[in-house]
Formats: C-alpha cells, sequence, structure tokens
C-alpha cells in the first residue's frame, strides 16, 4: 500500500513485513532542545511532531532514538550546541525524525536553525540579528518555529527568545524576551506540554531577561541561564551580564513515547523506558535509546 508522507520521510510497509498480527500504535517524538547563547538568545525547543495509527507487525523490531539537550556556552562565545534528533524506525516504515532545537545565538550572533529556532544573541549596538529557522528540516505538519530576531538595543543588551513547538520566540529591543511556548499531547493519558524555547538574556545594568516558553524552556537571566527541562525537549536559557559573561542554559533531553494496545503489547523492550498503561493502552516512554519489538 502507499506509504503516508510527513515532509522529509515516507511511512509505510517494505520488504521486512510480517505475516503476524497487524495493528496500530501510536508515536510522539520530541528533539533535544538546543543550548542557550552567552550573552545571548534563548534556544529553541526540540522538534515535536506525532503520529497516530501507523500500522505495525509481530516480530518488526521499532528502534528508538532520543535526541540529547544541547552544550552550554560561557564568555560570550558561541560554543553551544544544538539539540540532537529524536526518531523512531522499523524495516517496516523508514526513519520517523524529530530534529534538535536551533542553539541560541551568543553576543553578536545570529541564532541557530533546528526544530524549533535559536534566539538571536544580544547586540551591543544598532545592528540586528537575525533568530534561527524553525522547522528545519521542513516537515508537515511544522515541527516548531522560528526564534526571535535581536532590535536595535538602546541603554542595554538582551537576547531574545528561542522558538518553541507552537509558538515564535520573543524578538524586539525591549526586555524579557520570553521562550516561544511548546506543545501539549495527551498520548500519556494526561495533557503534557513539550518542547517550549528558552527565555533570552538580560544585564544586570541594563535590560531585564525573558522567561522560558511553556513545555520546559529554560529561563533567561542577568546570570547563568536556565536549563531546558529534560525528557520534555525544552530550550536552554540565555546567559546574560553581570560584570562577566556566566555560563547559557543547556538543551533539555528529547523523548519518544509509544502507545500500544495492551491485548498486543509484548513486553519486548530494551533501553529500561518507563512502562505505564492509561485506559486499553500501554504506554512505553523512552528516556534514552532503546527498542521496542510488537
Amino acid at each position: 500500500r502507499k506509504g503516508k508522507s510527513f515532509g522529509y520521510q515516507v511511512l509505510g510497509f517494505g520488504a521486512g513485513g510480517s505475516s503476524g498480527s497487524v495493528y496500530n500504535i501510536d508515536f510522539l517524538v520530541v528533539g533535544g532542545g538546543g543550548g542557550g547563547g552567552s550573552i545571548g538568545g534563548g534556544a529553541g525547543g526540540g522538534g515535536f511532531r506525532t503520529l497516530s495509527a501507523q500500522e505495525v507487525s509481530t516480530g518488526n523490531t521499532i528502534t528508538c532514538v532520543v535526541g540529547v539537550g544541547g552544550d552550554t556556552a560561557v564568555s560570550g562565545n558561541s560554543a553551544n550546541g544544538s539539540g540532537g534528533d529524536s526518531s523512531i524506525a522499523s524495516d517496516e516504515f523508514s526513519t520517523f525524525a524529530s530534529a534538535g532545537g536551533g542553539r541560541g545565538g551568543s553576543h553578536n550572533a545570529v541564532g541557530g536553525a533546528g526544530g524549533s529556532g535559536g534566539g538571536a544573541g544580544a547586540s551591543g549596538s544598532s545592528t540586528s540579528y537575525v533568530g534561527g529557522a524553525g522547522n528545519t528540516p521542513s516537515t508537515s505538519p511544522v515541527q516548531g518555529y522560528k526564534g526571535g530576531d535581536t532590535g536595535n538595543i538602546s541603554g542595554g543588551e538582551a537576547g531574545s527568545g528561542g522558538g518553541g513547538a507552537s509558538q515564535t520566540g520573543a524578538g524586539g529591543s525591549g526586555a524579557g524576551r520570553v521562550g516561544g511556548n511548546g506543545a501539549a499531547n495527551s498520548i500519556t493519558g494526561s495533557s503534557i506540554t513539550y518542547a517550549g524555547g528558552g527565555g533570552g538574556s538580560g544585564r544586570s545594568d541594563g535590560l531585564g531577561a525573558g522567561n522560558g516558553g511553556s513545555g520546559g524552556g529554560g529561563n533567561g537571566s542577568t546570570g547563568a541561564g536556565g536549563n531546558g527541562t529534560n525528557y520534555l525537549g525544552g530550550g536552554g536559557g540565555g546567559g546574560g551580564y553581570n560584570g562577566s559573561a556566566p555560563e547559557s542554559g543547556e538543551g533539555g533531553i528529547g523523548v519518544v513515547i509509544l502507545s500500544v494496545p495492551t491485548d498486543e503489547y509484548t513486553a519486548a523492550v530494551t533501553g529500561s523506558p518507563t512502562v505505564s498503561t492509561s485506559g486499553s493502552n500501554t504506554i512505553i516512554k523512552f528516556t534514552g535509546n532503546g527498542t521496542y519489538t510488537p
């Protein structure tokens, strides 16, 4: 049968299909959040993607990869990193991936592209800097939004907010450039928000910092930036300026979650995921790499 198109990959049965039991499962895949910038922008949240009613058959192992969070930056440099990609794949379908969040731009630097884009770094002059693009690589529906741009600064320096799964990061020339909000999902049985963008940095003798977006975005600061929340894929907050250049926040680790009909669940897992139940489904939450074999 024809596969389902999801942007940069196509899902569908291939030669590896089994003749055993066939049933549907749901997925949530969130990339790792990016690392915030030093005197800089908040990082983008990890890409956020869902897939409902994917057919699987017994004996075909599903490999789950969970993206790590991006590294921090110090001393106004751009050594921070984007988040790692998260994905699921099987012999039955090609890789379904959510990109890591883009790094926040450090001082006088642009934000990085990713699942959601990193906010631009603080500008020490009248120069503006651009936030990183979200939804990179392109998927439909979009997996995340752009980071905020830095406006012309007067009276201080502040970084812009990182993009989130449902909202662009705040930019402009004012204080409090917040990270974009993440997106809510109820695959676990309760509504949880994932992939918020990190807040932009502030300066102790100038503009204030911005808070992180809902869904695990780390707060920006006039000192050390806040970390993105692990297993939500939140972007790290921008580290500010208070006479020195404190460390920015690191990105939160991503997550991969499978929802399997309980009467079909095999318990054939690797990687020590958390397993629970919700109604008639078994929920397999991977916070590190592992596999599930239907």
